[in-house]
C-alpha cells in the first residue's frame, strides 16, 4: 500500500508537470491524489488486519516517504505552468516544518498529532484536488499582482499558515516542556 501511495505521488507530480503541454494532464494529478490519499491511508490499517504490522519500521518508512512524495509533487506544482516555483517550494517548507514539529512532539510528548485548526492529510489533499480543478477550467493565465497568480497567492498563504503554525506550537511546546520541567 506504501508503494500505491507513492505511485500515486509521482502521477500527482507527472500530470502537473505534463500540464505545461496540455492542461487536461491535471486529470492525472487528480487521479494521483486519489491513489496516494488511499495508498497512504490504509497501509497501517492493512498491516494491523494482516497481524504483519511493525510499528517503528512502519513509522519510519510511512512518514520517509511520505515526506519524500509530498517532496516531489510540490515541486512539480512549481514546475507547472500555473505556479511559481518559489510559492511552491514556500509551501513545501511550511509542510516540512509542521511535519518535523509533528515527529520530535510524537518524542517528546509522546502524542503524535496530524491535524491542525481542524485540517489534517485529507483535508489537504481536497484543497490541492480542488485547485487542481480550478487550475482546469481557469488556466494557466491567471495573473493577479506583480507576477504572480491566484494559484500562487493560495498557496503563499496556506504556506504563510503553516510555518506560522509551525512556530506557534514550537512556542507552546516549548513553555509546556519548561513548565513541567522535562
Amino acid at each position: 500500500m506504501t508503494a500505491l501511495g507513492f505511485s500515486g505521488a509521482l502521477l500527482i507530480a507527472a500530470g502537473y508537470v505534463l500540464s505545461n503541454w496540455a492542461a487536461s494532464w491535471l486529470l492525472l494529478s487528480i487521479a494521483g491524489y486519489i491513489i496516494n490519499w488511499f495508498g497512504d491511508s490504509l497501509d497501517g490499517s492493512l498491516a494491523r488486519y494482516r497481524g504483519i504490522e511493525r510499528p517503528d519500521y512502519g513509522y519510519f518508512v510511512d512518514h520517509s516517504i511520505d515526506s519524500l512524495a509530498n517532496g516531489i509533487f510540490i515541486t512539480a506544482i512549481g514546475l507547472s505552468p500555473y505556479m511559481r516555483l518559489d510559492i511552491a517550494l514556500f509551501a513545501l517548507v511550511g509542510y516540512l516544518l509542521l511535519s518535523i514539529h509533528t515527529f520530535i512532539s510524537a518524542k517528546v510528548m509522546g502524542e503524535f498529532r496530524l491535524s491542525y485548526m481542524a485540517g489534517g492529510p485529507t483535508e489537504l489533499r481536497i484543497m490541492l484536488i480542488i485547485m487542481t480543478l480550478v487550475m482546469l477550467w481557469a488556466g494557466p493565465d491567471t495573473q493577479a499582482l506583480w507576477g504572480f497568480s491566484w494559484f500562487d497567492g493560495f498557496a503563499a498563504t496556506i504556506a504563510t499558515i503553516l510555518v506560522l503554525l509551525f512556530i506557534s506550537q514550537t512556542i507552546q511546546t516549548g513553555r509546556y516542556l519548561a513548565r513541567e520541567g522535562k
